[in-house]
């Protein structure tokens, strides 16, 4: 990738990523469940999970705070509300382009609020695009301070431009205390570029995924407004933006912000899974699909090919028993991805960010 910094507004694609936020439809669980990507989301769920508690532990540990306060930048429908009142938050802040999008979390939020009685966090919604609007002046408390962070599957849209970036990070990191966390998921942009390369041509995926770059110029990306275009089966499709990390953390560091994890989501699940917390999730979650299928029921993909590696652990559980898939009863059963979910998975990574130092950039700071 590109190493010269490109200090440019570039294209206008929020209102394309707004539209399509707000078209999306509230699928229910009945059609959830039959989605050809049900355990893939499920799974990149609970990676979000995982990041969400291992956080909010590390925060609690540090200091004793009976009352953590957040900020969910991006934060669509609110598919994180369950996460936040299990962490047993004390506030929360939600902020999300989408309008349509906002007011459904706000409406989830209320429902929570009247089942637990009014015991669960007090909050906020924002409609504003993190990327172009400072959400300091939009707080209801306009000292409020955050101890953490969360832009889960965003963050990427704010690298179309340079002054997209700063503001993101400045949204991120001005009202977070020293201490508190800045955390996320968002594409490997060394990934998605070493499959590109790869490739015959200027996209790559397979049927659960496709990813396409606008040109057919594998060597030269720019640091902001490298566009390429997203389909995720019946979830995502609309334009995104490579992330280059080494520029992030240079960024991030203007605010104060030291780097404290970065791992694609292949190394966080391995280092999880051993985890009997997160283990007992991973099931509790149906982040992972049974293998062989549980009577009555379908694989969800008919490509041979898909489970080949499930597969080939299950025999080498078995050993020649069961050696063919369907060949009777089997009672040992594994959870696996399909290979093309785990290739749309392994795209990501996560990534933590700690503020060591109570600072703004100048050009911020100006504001």
């Amino acid at each position: 990738m590109a190493s010269q910094i490109q200090h440019h507004d570039g294209g206008d694609h929020a209102q394309t990523v707004a539209s399509h936020y707000n078209q999306l439809e509230e699928a229910g669980l009945a059609q959830r469940t039959c989605s050809r990507i049900f355990f893939l989301r499920n799974f990149n769920n609970w990676i979000k999970s995982v990041l969400i508690a291992e956080s909010l532990n590390s925060l609690r540990k540090s200091d004793h705070h009976s009352s953590v306060s957040v900020l969910d930048l991006c934060s669509g429908k609110g598919g994180d509300l369950l996460k936040w009142k299990k962490g047993r938050i004390g506030h929360l802040v939600c902020a999300d382009i989408a309008e349509t999008s906002v007011q459904q979390s706000e409406e989830r939020y209320r429902q929570n609020v009247q089942r637990e009685r009014n015991k669960i966090f007090s909050a906020e919604f924002i409609a504003a695009d993190c990327t172009k609007v400072r959400l300091k002046s939009k707080y209801k408390n306009p000292n409020q301070s955050f101890d953490l962070v969360s832009c889960q599957f965003s963050f990427h849209y704010c690298f179309e431009s340079y002054n997209q970036a700063m503001l993101m990070l400045r949204n991120a990191c001005e009202c977070l205390r020293v201490g508190g966390y800045f955390i996320g998921t968002t594409p490997n942009a060394n990934e998605i570029v070493k499959r590109l390369k790869a490739s015959k041509d200027s996209s790559f995926g397979n049927d659960v995924y496709r990813i396409s770059f606008p040109h057919n110029n594998k060597e030269n990306f720019p640091v902001f407004g490298a566009m390429y275009n997203f389909h995720l089966e019946g979830v995502v499709d609309c334009p995104e933006f490579l992330v280059y990390f080494p520029v992030l953390e240079k960024l991030a560091a203007q605010f104060g912000m030291k780097l404290v994890k970065k791992q694609t989501f292949a190394d966080f699940f391995k280092d999880n899974v051993t985890n009997r917390g997160s283990l007992n999730l991973l099931s509790a979650m149906q982040a992972l699909e049974p293998f062989p299928p549980l009577e009555g029921s379908s694989p969800v993909s008919s490509k041979t090919e898909d489970y080949q590696i499930a597969q080939e652990v299950l025999n080498s559980v078995l050993g020649s028993q069961h050696s063919d898939r369907g060949d009777g009863p089997c009672t040992k059963r594994i959870g696996t991805l399909t290979l093309a979910e785990w290739e749309a998975a392994t795209l990501y990574l996560v990534f933590v960010f700690q503020k060591v130092e109570d600072i703004l950039p100048f050009e911020a700071s100006s504001l």
